[in-house]
Order: C-alpha cells, then structure tokens, then sequence
C-alpha cells in the first residue's frame, strides 16, 4: 500500500455504488487500511475491526455532536447504558411484540390482496417506524415524521452537507420536544418507553430535554437500519424460495436465519471511530486523531473468519459476527430489533405461501451509508 493508492480510492464512485459489497469485499483483499478524503482511514478485514471494537481508549466513539450512549466513551458511557437498559430488556419485549404483530397484520393485509407491491415502502419502512411509536407512546402516524427524518439524515451524511444536517436535526428535536411536552401534559395515559425516559436519571441527575432528544435520534436512525435489514432479509426470500418453504415449515429456525443473512449482506455500511493516539495497523501508520471508518458488510464476508463467507448456511455459528458491533458499544437495541424482525418474518411467512420478484428490473439497492434497497416490487401468493 501507499499513499498514491490511497488517495485513488474514492467510495462515492459510481461504480462502488452500484455494488458496495462486492466493492469492498475487493478492497479487503487488495488494501485493508485505505484512505480517502470521504470516510478517512477505512478498515475491511474482520481482525482489525475486532481488535478497534475492543480497545474503546485507543479508539475512541466519542461524536461531534450529543449522541447518547453511543457517541460516548467509557466510563461515563456505561453509566448511560446502564440506565437505558431497562428500556430493551425481556419484560418490555414482551410489551412491544404483541402490538408489533399488530402493526406487521394490518400492513400486511392490503399487500396480499392480489397484484404487485413496493415492499419497502408499503411495508418495511411503516413497520420499522409504527412500532418504535407504538414504544414510545407516539400517534402512529407520526411515523412518517421520523421516516423523513431517516432519508434526510442518510442524504445529508451522503452528501456532507452540515447545513441539511443541522436543518434536520432541529427539527427533529421540535418534534421530540412537542411530545415530550404533550406527555408530561397527560399524566393518566398508559406507561410507554417515553415516561420511562422523563424519569431516567445518571448519576442522580435526570436526563433533560435534550438529552433524550439524543437518545431518540439514535433510536429512530436504528429503525432505518431495521428497514432496510428487513428489505435484505426479504429480498433473499425472494431469491431463494426453498428457505422461504424450510423456514415456513420450521419457524424456530427464523432467528438463526435473519442472523446469517443479516451477516452475509448488512443494512448498515459503516460507522467511525477517532484514534487516541498513533496506532499501526496492517503496516500502516495511523495519526493521532484521524477517523476510522470500520467497514462492516466487508468484515462479516471476510473468509478469514467465515468458511464460504457469500454462502447462507443458516446452522452457521455466527458468534464472530458484527451485524450489531461487538464489545462496549454492542447495539443495545439489538433485542428490539431482533424481536421487529422476527415478528415481521413470521407473519410474512404464515400469511402466504409465496412471494417472489415481480417484473424484470433487478431490486434497486440503496447507497451509503445504507446497504438496504431503495426499491423492492414483489408478487405474494
């Protein structure tokens, strides 16, 4: 490697778009530590990722802006991620998943009516988002609030426009606010995660307006990761109908599916870190406070970790995985987010007996920093 090399790679070619995982599956193996002005120092293989993940003082997740827990460093980070636990853990899951099969039974009844649907935003984009309303204690149809919220915030990242991103971002702190507000105004309404976070404190303080806003943007940004997750997940149904028959036939095989196929083609392209000081990784000499940019659709294909690593072997132990990161900053939605796509499969599955493609067009993908599909027409039977 050197820095000429580096300096070429650009992830915003046209060409990198079209196919991001065959892209960077090839520069894992043609340059693991890359450079480009876009995403900084970018890093493919699964060893290196790992190691990063586990060494939060080398490197760090702290963000530029308020991002709470997640865009904090230890130990201050696990204190807010203690605090926030109650919010994932079983009881509250088996809150969620009985409107959640509510929400997956009233989209899904229109869809299989007859004729073509746009799966993603018929049903993938409403279910992700009606449900995180129905968490929160929110009118679902506020929903399409947040969803504008995600596609902007995916286009400003893409296009590094700080002026769009502080637009939407204060925006969605007006909207958060107003039903903060609305809550405190209506004290008899049933318990939701929304009440859960008016009373959370750290360290015996309570956590204000903004920082729940916080916390929320993170949330909703999730759930357009479990869109576009259950855009995936379906689009390899579609293509391979004998799982979609195994998995109708054997629906306790449904998580170990979503899990494999989630590895071998992820929602979620990327996310930084920032080093603490000079690291050497690779050969290559990192600065102090440079971004990395940890690849991971590339680092859950690479065959040094995983045996035929394209392939979907739903009995695969997929411990090594990195769909929802590894170490102190593991996805703490990762419970909700698994039971959203659980819920949505299985009533996918138990309310038909097949879908496929519809029409000749290849599934439109969408683009950095999604790994989703921006379009996906199917035909249910």
């Amino acid at each position: 490697m050197n820095e000429e090399q580096h300096d070429d790679w650009n992830p915003l070619d046209a060409s990198i778009l079209k196919d991001q995982r065959r892209a960077y599956d090839e520069m894992r193996e043609r340059c693991p530590v890359a450079h480009s002005e876009f995403m900084g120092w970018s890093l493919f293989r699964h060893e290196d990722i790992a190691m990063v993940l586990a060494d939060p003082e080398k490197y760090s997740n702290v963000s530029r802006f308020l991002a709470i827990p997640n865009g904090i460093d230890p130990p201050v980070h696990g204190r807010y991620r203690e605090a926030l636990a109650p919010n994932f853990d079983r009881e509250q899951m088996a809150r969620v998943e009985p409107r959640a099969r509510e929400i997956a039974a009233m989209l899904l009844g229109p869809m299989l009516s007859g004729g073509e649907v746009e799966f993603i935003e018929a049903f993938a984009n409403p279910f992700a988002l009606k449900t995180l309303c129905a968490l929160l204690g929110w009118p679902e149809q506020q929903w399409e609030c947040l969803g504008g919220w995600v596609h902007g915030s995916q286009q400003a990242a893409f296009n590094k426009d700080p002026v769009a991103g502080k637009a939407l971002a204060s925006l969605f702190s007006e909207h958060v606010k107003a039903n903060l507000d609305t809550h405190r105004a209506s004290p008899n309404h049933v318990a939701d995660a929304t009440d859960a976070l008016l009373s959370t404190d750290v360290d015996g303080v309570r956590l204000d307006d903004d920082q729940i806003v916080s916390i929320l943007r993170n949330w909703t940004a999730g759930h357009g990761t479990v869109a576009a997750g259950l855009g995936i997940l379906v689009l390899h149904l579609a293509q391979e109908t004998e799982l979609q028959d195994r998995l109708r036939s054997d629906p306790s095989l449904i998580p170990a599916a979503i899990e494999e196929i989630l590895r071998v083609d992820g929602p979620l392209v990327a996310n930084p870190r920032t080093t603490t000081r000079e690291v050497r990784i690779q050969g290559q000499s990192i600065p102090k406070g440079e971004q990395l940019t940890l690849m991971w659709i590339a680092a859950n294909r690479d065959p040094r970790t995983f045996d035929e690593p394209n392939a979907v072997k739903i009995e695969r132990d997929t411990g090594d995985g990195l769909v929802w990161g590894q170490g102190v900053h593991l996805c703490q939605g990762a419970p909700l987010a698994r039971l959203e796509l659980r819920v949505a499969i299985e009533e996918l599955l138990s309310r038909t007996k097949r879908f496929e493609f519809a029409g000749d067009d290849v599934p439109r993908r969408a683009v950095y920093p999604s790994n989703g599909l921006a379009a996906l027409l199917l035909r249910f039977s």
